[in-house]
């Protein structure tokens, strides 16, 4: 067993089924990097960084992604598409196969946690097949004092190996990679894929039913950052709506980028130990946080470099999901520890491509609960493959792959919650004003942070509003540093007929997708829904 320069405890995994392993317990980044580069499995950038290439997948895998149903599980989770049961025999069966797998190998072992408020952290333990997967763990997680570890006592443990591949038939999984939450044996067991988005994700989805199930909880697929003032804002937001630029202000602390619970206590604490950033097409002009935090110790995933280690952050020749994985400190602007309090404000963002949502209005508590089972945004065509024209995207809470619950659950939770501390929850469309994608243009980021400034700043209080005729949202009438006249989306159209039909579609695909959660609405969420 190796001990590592940071910690002197040695590690057996027999306790695990794994038997004879040569365990690298508790590496420091710099040796994770170079085992890396030694073993072949990645290269150095010119930055500093380790840049990895994670394999056959380049994403997550929703479609392989599984709950264990047993006792504690079976009716408390949403079962479905999203979150599909396992066999609780196939499941240890499966287990059995991977540990024998990874027995004899060279192992990396960390510990770590999640939850940066301490009363409700969760001690988590990673067993890696790859170093570069273990100097992920490194990054994401929480990382515990040395003086912890003699005495760490993991809740949860991760079983990662990316090289073992399942047989569907035999093993119960859809195809060869697999990820598994067991929720009475607290494993998160991971095989047949690199991709280091599962370990995170996987942690993730476990906190989003421990959470408002035993801790009273709220756990939030968001961004969050604190002001001079203490104040703490929210941003949620899915892929492509402006969720971490518009978190990261030069005059507010980020908290961190992804991850958060709310707790009873009425505080905001990040989940993670670092950020998990999109680099597609990244320069330090438009992202200078993230850019500035590709060097030693990070992970680039999926990029190409030329001969001297230059990353050509447009190219997508292996995926439009290249990533970067660093550690929250090497971002300069954080607050230590990652909690804040006194949450004032929550931001909806939508990049809306259809041009009818106002670029910011007010919600109610029943509309913030029905905008959030939601989850709106719109895929513009070049995003994915086979969009040419605009299409809505719907992700419920806006982190569907993730919740095990009932979406209205969580909605419920935020209701409350913004009753309790009357707390302000906005929409902000990020996305196109004057007509649809192709005919309007983007909402200037410009706008969209004065909009944004006004409303953390409370100069939104002392305005008039206005009520959106079809979807009830109430816009201001005026904001500072905001020119008046795009505050209401339909007055940026040229020909109004045609703006009232693109609402009316719009409204209708909320409608639609709100259909299967209808039975679960109260009749407070109900009411948040557009009209006609």
């Amino acid at each position: 067993m190796v001990n590592s320069n940071q910690a002197t405890k040695t590690i057996s995994l027999e306790q695990y089924g794994i038997k004879n392993a040569k365990v690298n317990y508790q590496l420091s980044p710099d040796e994770l990097h170079k085992i890396t580069i030694e073993k072949g499995q990645g290269v150095e950038a010119n930055s500093g960084a380790l840049a990895v290439n994670t394999g056959e997948f380049t994403g997550r895998s929703p479609k392989d992604r599984f709950i264990v149903k047993d006792a504690v599980t079976e009716d408390k989770v949403w079962w479905g598409n999203i979150n599909i049961p396992f066999d609780t025999q196939k499941f240890d069966k499966l287990y059995n196969k991977v540990v024998d797998y990874l027995s004899e190998k060279e192992l990396f072992v960390r510990d770590s946690y999640a939850c940066a408020d301490p009363n409700y952290k969760l001690n988590i333990r990673v067993i890696n097949e790859y170093p570069w997967s273990n100097l992920f763990a490194h990054n994401m997680f929480l990382r515990p004092e040395e003086s912890e570890l003699t005495t760490f006592d993991p809740e949860w443990t991760v079983v990662n190996a990316p090289g073992f591949n399942a047989d569907p038939e035999e093993d119960g999984t859809r195809q060869h990679n697999f990820a598994i939450l067991n929720f009475t044996k607290k494993i998160a067991l991971i095989g047949g894929t690199g991709y280091t988005g599962e370990i995170k994700k996987g942690i993730f989805s476990a906190l989003n039913f421990i959470l408002p199930v035993y801790k009273n909880t709220l756990p939030m697929h968001c961004s969050a950052n604190v002001g001079e003032n203490g104040e703490t804002a929210v941003f949620f937001g899915l892929s492509g709506t402006g969720k971490t630029t518009l978190s990261a202000d030069p005059n507010r602390k980020l908290i961190g980028d992804d991850e958060h619970g709310w707790t009873a206590e009425n505080t905001i604490f990040n989940f993670e130990g670092g950020c998990y950033a999109k680099v597609i097409n990244l320069t330090e002009e438009q992202e200078p946080d993230i850019f500035r935090a590709i060097k030693k110790g990070a992970i680039l995933e999926n990029v190409i470099m030329d001969k001297n280690g230059e990353v050509d952050f447009e190219n997508i020749t292996i995926t439009q999901n290249t990533r970067v994985s660093y550690p929250i400190y090497h971002i300069d602007n954080i607050q230590i520890p990652s909690i804040g309090h006194n949450p004032k404000n929550i931001f909806f963002l939508t990049a809306d491509a259809f041009g009818v949502l106002p670029p910011i209005s007010k919600l109610t508590p029943g509309q913030a609960a029905y905008h959030f089972i939601s989850g709106y945004t719109a895929k513009v065509a070049g995003t994915e493959a086979g969009v040419d024209e605009p299409t809505p995207n719907f992700s419920a809470c806006f982190g569907a792959p993730f919740m095990p619950l009932h979406p209205t659950e969580y909605a419920e939770m935020l209701s409350k919650k913004m009753k309790e501390t009357g707390v302000n929850v906005w929409l902000v469309n990020t996305g196109w004003t004057g007509g649809p994608y192709g005919v309007g243009s983007r909402m200037k980021l410009k706008f969209t942070r004065a909009m944004i400034t006004a409303a953390l700043e409370g100069e939104l209080e002392h305005v008039e509003f206005e009520n959106h005729p079809l979807f009830g949202l109430s816009m201001p009438t005026s904001c500072p540093n905001v020119p008046d006249e795009i505050l209401n989306p339909r007055n940026t159209w040229k020909n109004l007929k045609s703006y009232d039909v693109q609402a009316k579609e719009l409204a209708a695909s909320f409608r639609e997708n709100f259909a299967k959660f209808e039975s679960y609405a109260n009749a407070e969420i109900m009411g948040g829904a557009p009209m006609g």
